[in-house]
């Protein structure tokens, strides 16, 4: 099988969790407490998966200066992009509690907005496929279980936003599926790209990630889970962890 494909493939197994999410959301509208857990959850696995994974990795691969400058671009680009996002009024598009500006445009700016948090990770798994020949589950499961909470979130804030069922599922499909074609970009870089530019393409993805998570996902668990947030993240970074190095 193709590497782009392969990679597109996995994409889009980490980013149905949008769907599915979208589905519980509108079928069993689960309590808020129970998906921002779930966010908080996500966000243990996110960071043991950045730490581990892309960072570490990315030392490894070009020491220690493309790994400082693409993690500080990749948060001042997640920054930017963030600020504009919430500028247009996408500043609730991942709120638990499903506070939403009403509107059309209130509904295409949350899309714009999971697509700004989704893209990196499908980047960092297509990239994965093309330097190291395989996929970490536990970064699959960590943008899984994200996108998860993500589209149950997205989906009750949509529909809050008057947005009808049809509508919100067939979006977090296409959205998935942007974020399928996403992974396949990461594995269509060129093999002979040196390793410590992919180290840099790495960190920037690592560094839009870490700021994502601490200017988005925590904050919105807190908001949700209150005094547990801190030991469901601690379990989700322990998780991740022992899925890639084992028990020991």
């Amino acid at each position: 099988m193709p590497i782009v494909i392969h990679a597109a493939l996995w994409g889009l197994l980490a980013a149905s969790g949008l769907v599915l999410g979208a589905v519980l959301a509108w079928v069993l509208r689960p309590p808020t407490r129970v998906v921002a857990g779930v966010l908080a959850f996500g966000c243990g696995l996110l960071i043991s998966a950045v730490a581990f994974e892309l960072v570490a990795e990315g030392f490894h691969q070009g020491g220690s200066v493309p790994l400082i400058a693409g993690a500080l671009l990749g948060s001042l680009l997640y920054t930017g992009a963030n600020a504009l996002v919430t500028r247009q009024g996408g500043r609730h598009h991942r709120r638990s509690h499903g506070q939403t500006p009403a509107g059309e445009q209130s509904g295409l700016v949350l899309v714009v907005g999971v697509m700004l948090d989704g893209v990196p990770e499908s980047l960092v798994l297509g990239i994965g496929l093309l330097v190291g020949g395989g996929v970490s589950m536990a970064f699959v499961v960590a943008v899984f279980l994200s996108n998860l909470a993500e589209g149950l979130t997205g989906a009750a804030n949509l529909r809050a936003a008057g947005y009808g069922r049809r509508f919100t599922l067939g979006i977090w499909v296409l959205v998935a599926l942007a974020l399928a074609v996403s992974a396949g970009v990461g594995a269509a870089l060129p093999e002979t790209v040196p390793l410590p530019a992919m180290a840099f393409i790495n960190a920037i993805a690592a560094g839009a990630l870490l700021t994502m998570i601490a200017d988005t996902m925590i904050p919105e668990a807190v908001h949700g889970v209150h005094g547990g947030t801190g030991l469901l993240v601690v379990i989700g970074m322990l998780c991740a962890f022992f899925i890639s190095h084992g028990l020991g």
